[in-house]
Parts: structure tokens; sequence; C-alpha cells
């Protein structure tokens, strides 16, 4: 290891910092491998800082950094006045109030990290977040350190576009032809939120004028091959910026907003002020290039990156245990914002999908930890679904108590107290409090208190009294650090449905849906007048990121399926029926026994395939059924073969019976019209499309011809991906490979549509075996320092193709390993988010367990290991 014992970073120890940077003043001398950057900090004693009237030394994060000069107030320091160590610099310091001057050196063509500065495709660009900056140059970098940012570029002349946070004060010339542009940003940011890109780059422009009446430049810059593929992220960014004001009351507040495309990128995209960096994949599209989701997950991005700007940006987080403060909070801003862009009930669906396959395992597993962590060894590793979407949750759990008018006066509260302050999700909670005289004591436990919360609900009905009682108990599984939970406050919204499917009123003022508040670890809930025994639906639009358990029986998903107003639940009863048969099917499988089609399965798909009342992009979600990686959160002992026999045996089953149903959808839907992302043409595509998918697993040649014929339309990306997916997977192996050798010839110039295209291969249960995924990785087109490329071939294979890296043979978990140890050495960051099918090696049966850890071994006995990769491997195998 680099260091065996990787230092741990608590909560408890928070201290406020000793000094403060009032203005940072930076110059980058540009050069791939030996760029110039000068800082000038006005630094002073903080007032707020514990101690004595001693000054303390001033601490400077620095990682990778070659030290030039150091100066306090225009003298330079001897070598006795400071000291470099691992991590940083250490300064003497005499003066409360002093201007430092440091000079250091980089290389960014070296920087394949991709944190601080470095270079992607020839076109300069950082990511600072969480602690990137530290590779720029010597600085508290720490997001409790606010400073107003000024900064100079210079550059060649072959790099005309510079960029960094803030408005355009100033450019010019150098005597020597080297270009120079100054930018000052007016609102003090910490260090982590700082942005430069440097390249030979074209943008596109627009304006939105704000609710004032100020007009504001907007410009989409990119590389002139995808100059084309910007309007989408444009017209994006415009409906973010009117739903932040008609929503939150949130104004822009800088002369321009700019969005960069960058190929190499770790994350989705950054919310640096002014000037938002995004991975290619999150910002360019065009119909022929992307398909219906990729649309809607740049909406979603753009929208999030924006709405960062005052949650986030505005009023940051103190330190990076309170990272879901900011992230969160903005989460669940995106999420409404596409809800009410698109179909909000499917748009529920997809993140409680999320929630339930991933965070509830993350909740599970060895890297467990509250929404607001305790301790980190590396805070890259806590950019995780729990601080993300079940941090979301939680502010959605508030604003669900507060209703939508309690919940805008204690954000506008948040907003107007803490703005231009770095704070904690303890103000969140306090502003959210004192704008509505609310009580939130209990709920905060949902910050500290770590897994997935169970619900047990049972009922009792008395005909003569017409009292119907709701028994809810509630607990907490331990999680690593923590047992013996305390009750939390959840919330659970009901109905009660009668015979008739309609629901029935609460109490005299005719209410049919309520919110219980849950608070004690044994609660009952009372409803009179209740004229018939009722059937309940429970945590309505998932009220709450918890597990429910009710003994719901066969007919009962049934009659939800049919009649429940809560499109949620109508889709969850369809998940329950599913995974109730997918559960059946494996223990048979397991016992030798044959399989059987439950006929109620096929009763509920039919009738939801035949409803033609219902939003088609419900439908689609309702006929699909639940992912192996869905059915391994499930249940206790995974058992990956069983798991694929099971799910098999389903879907062709329900492929050959329901054959005449789909192909019926399939042909209303197929109609040829002009491409349009629109939340009701994504729908009927959505249809159309999982119909396709089970017409081919029938196997039936005139049915795949249907996908054949479809591909060969090419007029959109979404149709085109779709009837090749089907191809892969259920045609004959050499006419699916012929397709997909035409699709790349077509499409091998474009960037994204490659990366479609390495996916597409790598998860596919038939085409995506270990031996072509390494063929893959030998293509000319792959490269291995582009997080992208590798997500979509060596991810594609390790997290979305179940069958094919559960081999029994251990050969899929030992490439990961392998793998995973290479890239540690280029960027620690994706190696250790890669990881992470092997970490829930203790889920499995004994002989997928044992090889599961033994690769998982290989990892940590490989040699030196990053702090990333180390923190989770190590908690993987602790014992």
């Amino acid at each position: 290891m680099k260091d065996t014992q990787p230092r741990t970073i608590y909560l408890k120890d928070y201290r406020a910092p000793e000094y403060l940077v009032d203005r940072t003043e930076l110059t980058f001398d540009l050069d791939p491998y030996a760029t110039l950057v000068k800082s000038r900090l006005s630094v002073r004693r903080n007032p707020d800082a514990n101690g004595t009237d001693t000054l303390p030394a001033l601490w400077l994060d620095g990682v990778d950094l070659e030290l030039l000069s150091i100066a306090i107030d225009g003298e330079l320091l001897p070598a006795h006045r400071y000291t470099e160590k691992p991590g940083g610099l250490l300064l003497n310091v005499d003066k409360s109030a002093f201007v430092l001057e440091v000079q250091t050196r980089i290389a960014p063509e070296a920087n394949t990290s991709l944190e601080g500065l470095y270079l992607s495709n020839g076109m300069y660009c950082t990511q600072c977040e969480a602690e990137g900056f530290r590779k720029i140059t010597f600085y508290p970098d720490r997001p409790d350190v606010m400073s107003v940012f000024t900064t100079t570029i210079v550059a060649p002349a072959n790099y005309p576009v510079l960029l960094s946070n803030g408005n355009k004060i100033d450019s010019g010339t150098t005597a020597d032809g080297r270009l120079t542009v100054t930018w000052e940003d007016p609102f003090a940011k910490p260090s982590y939120l700082f942005a430069l890109v440097a390249g030979d780059l074209q943008f596109v422009e627009d304006r939105f004028v704000t609710c004032s009446g100020r007009e504001v430049t907007l410009q989409l810059y990119t590389e002139p091959k995808n100059i084309g593929k910007c309007e989408h992220a444009m017209t994006s960014l415009k409906h973010s910026m009117k739903w932040d004001e008609e929503v939150y009351g949130r104004e822009y507040d800088l002369d321009i907003f700019m969005i960069v495309a960058v190929d190499h990128f770790n994350m989705g995209a950054m919310e640096n002020k002014g000037l938002n960096i995004f991975n290619s994949a999150c910002v360019l599209a065009s119909p022929e290039t992307a398909t219906d989701a990729a649309f809607q997950r740049i909406e979603a991005i753009v929208a999030h990156e924006y709405f960062h700007n005052w949650s986030g940006n505005r009023v940051t987080c103190r330190d990076w245990f309170q990272l879901s403060l900011k992230e969160g909070f903005t989460v669940f801003r995106d999420a409404e914002f596409s809800a009410d862009m698109n179909s909000r009930a499917v748009k529920r669906i997809e993140d409680v999908t999320v929630l339930r396959t991933a965070q509830f395992a993350e909740d599970a597993g060895p890297m467990a930890h509250p929404v607001r962590p305790d301790s980190y060894m590396e805070i890259s590793n806590f950019y995780t679904l729990t601080v993300y979407e079940k941090g979301a949750e939680v502010v959605r759990m508030i604003h669900t108590i507060l209703g939508a008018d309690g919940f805008r006066r204690g954000s506008d509260l948040y907003f107007e107290r803490h703005d231009g302050q770095a704070v904690t999700c303890e103000d969140f909670i306090v502003a959210m409090e004192d704008a509505n005289g609310a009580d939130l004591q209990q709920f905060r436990r949902w910050y500290s208190q770590a897994g997935t919360p169970v619900l047990d609900v049972e009922d009792t009905y008395d005909m003569e009294t017409q009292e119907y009682r709701l028994t809810i108990r509630q607990h907490t599984p331990d999680s690593p650090g923590q047992v013996d939970k305390l009750p939390l406050h959840i919330p659970v919204s009901i109905a009660l449905l009668g015979r008739s499917g309609s629901a029935l009123p609460l109490d005299s003022s005719g209410e049919v849906e309520r919110v219980l508040h849950v608070t004690e670890t044994c609660q009952e809930f009372v409803f009179g007048n209740i004229p018939e025994r009722p059937l309940p639906s429970l945590l309505r639009g998932f009220s709450a990121p918890v597990k429910l358990r009710y003994g719901y029986s066969v007919e009962q998903l049934l009659f939800l399926m049919r009649h429940d107003s809560d499109p949620f639940n109508q889709w969850d009863a369809g998940q329950r029926l599913a995974f109730d048969a997918l559960s059946s099917l494996q223990q048979a499988y397991r016992n030798g026994t044959e399989l059987e089609l439950p006929e109620s399965l096929i009763d509920g798909l039919s009738a939801v395939l035949e409803n033609t009342r219902l939003d088609p992009a419900l439908v689609a979600k309702m006929l699909a059924l639940p992912s192996a990686q869905e059915l391994t959160e499930q249940g206790g002992e995974i058992d990956a073969p069983a798991i694929i026999a099971a799910r098999n045996f389903v879907r062709d089953g329900v492929a050959k019976t329901l054959k005449p149903q789909f192909r019926a959808r399939y042909e209303a839907l197929n109609v040829q019209k002009p491409y349009c992302p629109t939340a009701s043409d994504i729908a009927e595509r959505s249809l159309k499309n999982t119909c396709l998918s089970y017409l081919c697993a029938t196997g039936d040649q005139e049915m795949l011809a249907l996908a054949e014929a479809q591909l060969a339309r090419d007029d959109n990306m979404t149709d085109s991906a779709a009837a090749l997916a089907a191809l892969v997977e259920f045609g004959p192996a050499d006419k699916a490979q012929a397709h997909l050798d035409a699709f790349y010839r077509q499409w091998q110039q474009d960037t994204q549509v490659v990366e479609t295209w390495f996916g597409l291969q790598s998860s596919s249960p038939t085409f995506g075996t270990l031996d072509r995924v390494r063929a893959l990785m030998q293509h000319s087109a792959f490269e291995f320092k582009n997080p992208n490329k590798v997500r979509a071939v060596i991810g594609g294979f390790a997290m979305r193709n179940f069958a094919q890296f559960h081999a029994p043979d251990g050969s899929g978990y030992a490439f990961l390993a392998e793998q995973v140890i290479a890239l540690d050495k280029l960027n620690p960051q994706i190696a250790a988010r890669i990881v992470t099918p092997l970490t829930r090696w203790r889920k499995y049966r004994a002989e997928q367990s044992t090889q599961i850890q033994a690769a998982l071994k290989t990892v940590r006995d490989s040699g030196e290991l990053s702090r990333d990769l180390y923190e989770v491997v190590s908690k993987s195998l602790a014992d």
C-alpha cells in the first residue's frame, strides 16, 4: 500500500479554519508538460477559529505540485519558514493578515486521475470537487474557506477559447503573441467550485431574460464536430432557469452562464460557478445519435447543475460530511423538474427502482453509511447513492411532512438566511422548522442513521363497529458501526380501497388519502366509519425510502394493478406479483422440479397490456420484469444461476403467451413520424420497444424481421438501438454480428454512439461473453483512460451483464479484479467505483461467495492501492 493505514477523518473532529482567504488571484501560463500557476491570496486570521493569541501555522493542501517560490507581502520566505509534507505545505506566519504569493508548476498531460487541471483531447479542463484544487496550487482546499476569485489565463494562439468562473473583465495578446483573458467571479466560493477551460472550441449562444428583466447570455461550448448536438441542452437550460424562478423564486445572478462538453470526465457534470463542465455524454444529443433516455438524462443533468447555483454554490456545504446538503436537495429539485417536464409517475418509478436496486444494496453492504457520514478515508468514495438519492428522499419526506407551501417557505428562509455561507444539514432543517413552526427533532435521525428501515404492517377490521386498524412496526437493521437504532419519523401515505376499486372516505370531510406519521417502534392507527373491509394502498408514491412488508394475496395484488389510483402503487403491485412468482420459480429450479408459468402473472400483464387508457409509459414499466439485479436485493442469499433461469423462463413464457397482444400494441404504435423528445412521444416509443423485445424473445423469425425493419428505417437512435439490442439478444449470432458491424461502420465517427455500441455488447447475456469483452478492449475505439469507455465495456459487463459476469467458473470476477488493479494506477476514482460488484460477496451462495471473495483479495494483495480503492476493499473484507 502507499499508506497501509490511511488517515480516517471524523465529523466530530471538525474545526473551523484557522485562516480565511478573502481574495484569490490566479494566473495560469498553460503548457501540457509545464503549466506555471501563480497564486496571490489575501489571507487573514479567522476570528471564529478556536485558539489562543499565538498565531498558528498555516496549512496549505497540495498534491503532485512542484513548488517554485513562496512569498509573504512580497518577501520570499526562507526554507526554515515552511515545510513540505505529504499532502501539503506548512507555513510559519507572524502576521494575522498578509498577502501570500505561491508559484507552482504542474503537468496537465500526465494527469490521468482527471482531478485538478488536465488535458482531454487537447483541451485543458479542470475538475476540483471534492479535493482537486490541491492538484493545481497550494491552497486551503476545504469548502468552508470561501473567496472571491480572479483568474488570468495565458495560452498559445491555438487555444482561442479561454474560460473561467464569473464575468470576463479583460482580454488581450502578450508581446510574444500569446492570448490572455481575465475573469472575475464576484461571488465568494470555495476552491472546489473553481473552473478553467482552454481549447479550440465552438459555441452556440442564446439569451434568457430573468423574472426581474435582466438579460443573461447562455453559451454552450464543444468541439466543432459536435456543434450540431447542443440544441436540446440549451433548451433544457432555459426550461430549468424558468422553472427555478417559478417554483423556488431563484433568479440567476451573473451576466453569463456557460457549459462546456468534455470527453474525459469522471462524473456526469460539475456545477462550477457560471462555468459548468459536463461529460460529453451528458450534454450532447441529436435524434440520430441519442436515445430518449439520453435526452431525458441530459435534461435532468443540465437542470441539476443549474439548480446548484443556489443549492450548492450561493449556499454551500461547511465540510464534506454535509455533502448531501447540496446534493440531496438538488437531486430532489431536479427530480421534481423532470417530473413536471415528463411523466411524473414514470419518473417516480425510475427513481425508486434505482433506490431499491442499488441504494438499498449500499445500505446493506460493507460501505453502508448515513446520509451524513460520520467518517471517511477518501471523500471521493462518498459520492454515493446514499448521499444523493437517499438524501433526496429525505428532502422529499420533509416536503411531504410540511406540504408544498411549507417547504417553499422553508427553502426561501434557508436561501435568505445563509446566502454566501458554508453551512450544515442542521442549518437546512432549522430553516424548515423556523419557517413553519415545526418540530423535526426526531426526523434528524435520517441524517445520522444508516440502513434501510423495514415497516411491518398488519390490519384488522371490525364489521360491527366499522373500525379499521393499521398496526405499523418499524426497525432498521444493524449496519457497520451502528446497532440498536432509534425509531425514525416516517411519513406513510395511504388510501383505503373498497370493493369497487374507489378510495373510501377516511373522515367526514371526504378525505381519501392521508399521511400517517410513524414515529414509534410500534404504532396503531384507527379509522372509523369504514363501511366495508378495505384493501390498504400503502406507501403511496413511495412516500419514504423503506422496505414495506404486508401480506398481500395474489388476488389483492391483481386488484391493485387494476384499480389503485396511485400509479406508483399500481406498478408496485405488479412488481410484487412478479417477485413472488420469480422467487417460487427460483426455489423450483434449485429443487430440480419442473418450472410452471404462474397464471396470475399472465392475467395481470395481459390486463395491463390491453388497457389503452393507461399512460403508455406506465404500461411499459408495468410490463417490464424485475431485472436480475433487482432480484438480488429482494431475498436473502443470492443464487445467480437460479435467478437467471427463473427470469428467462418467465420472460419467454410471457412473450409466447401474450404474443398476439404484444403484436397488436406494437403495430398500433409503429407509425412513422418526425422524432420529437416530448413526454407523449417518448411514452409511445417506450411501450412500442418493450413490445418489440417480447416479440423477439419468442424466437419467431417473423418477429425478428420486425426488428430488422425497424433498424433499417434508421430515423432515430431510440428505435435503432432498441431493435439492435433485440436482434443481438434473441437473433441468430451470425445475423446479429452483421448488424453490429454495419451499425459500427455507420457511426464509428460518433463517440457517444460508439459508447452505446460498446455497452450493448458488453451487457448482452448472449453476446457479452468474457472473450468478447476482452476483444472490445482491444478495439481501436476503446480507450482505457476514458471513463465513459471503461464504464461502457468493463462496467457494462460487471454491472449489467448478470449472466456472463456470474459465470460458474468465476472468470468474470477474476477479470474485474484484474481491470480494477490496472485502473487504480491511472484513475483511482473509477477503480473504486467499478469494484462495487465484488463488495457484496457475503450475499452469494457458498461457491460464488468464495470466488468473489478471492477476486477481492487479489485486489487487496496486488501491491500499492490508492486511498480510494483501499477504503472500499478493506471495508468489504473486514470481519
